[in-house]
């Protein structure tokens, strides 16, 4: 038995598909099942029929779109993500780095300047030097043997961490012995007659003061 029904063609009374709405031989149209009309036509099966092959192709999408396999640019991310040993992407920032994850890498600490690679602190220079007595200074005084004097030096700038030296030109004559710790203050003792210079030197810069023994 034939699934599609066949009709009678009124006017030529051939038979036909029930799926057509004219008969082929003759083209004239159908009614109901085989009667013959001009003006009217059965599209009942027709609609039945397209309906039928409609909701088969939506099925059909639909299933294609969900079986797909997933190409896209965030599937690729995804798996690339879950591949990573450390379960995300490096995010670079400046000169450091670090690691999204259950290990976080710590910057890189920037290396402290060895000690050979620290300028030096440029020291303050000596500007002036003078021999001094109960504060005023001294260029020249007479003693006699066995008498000792008391001399001062004054810096300039105050602040000197320079060595101070002192120095008798002729020891037979006087000597002369710096009498604290940071060397700004001497005694001359006379040891002879005659006459010699007592010297102070700090950072280069000195002063002299003649003495005179009698």
């Amino acid at each position: 038995m034939s699934i599609i029904s066949e009709v009678k063609c009124a006017r030529c009374d051939r038979k036909y598909s029930g799926l057509r709405s004219r008969c082929p031989y003759c083209g004239a149209r159908r009614i109901g099942r085989g009667k013959y009309s001009e003006e009217s036509d059965n599209s009942k099966g027709k609609m039945l029929i397209g309906v039928l092959i409609m909701a088969a192709l939506v099925i059909a999408v639909g299933v294609l779109l969900f079986t797909a396999p997933r190409t896209s640019e965030a599937d690729a991310a995804e798996s690339e993500s879950v591949n990573s040993p450390l379960g995300s992407l490096n995010e670079i920032e400046g000169d450091n780095v670090t690691v999204q994850g259950s290990n976080p890498v710590s910057p890189t600490p920037t290396p402290s300047p060895t000690p050979e690679e620290i300028p030096e602190l440029t020291k303050p220079a000596v500007r002036s030097v003078m021999i001094t007595h109960n504060n005023k200074e001294k260029n020249d005084f007479t003693s006699k043997v066995g008498d000792t004097v008391k001399l001062a030096v004054r810096i300039e700038p105050v602040n000197i961490e320079e060595e101070i030296i002192w120095t008798s030109s002729n020891r037979s004559v006087f000597e002369v012995v710096a009498t604290n710790t940071t060397g700004t203050e001497a005694k001359v003792t006379a040891v002879g007659k005659g006459t010699a210079i007592v010297t102070v030197t700090v950072g280069g810069v000195e002063d002299d003061c003649i003495v005179r023994v009698k």
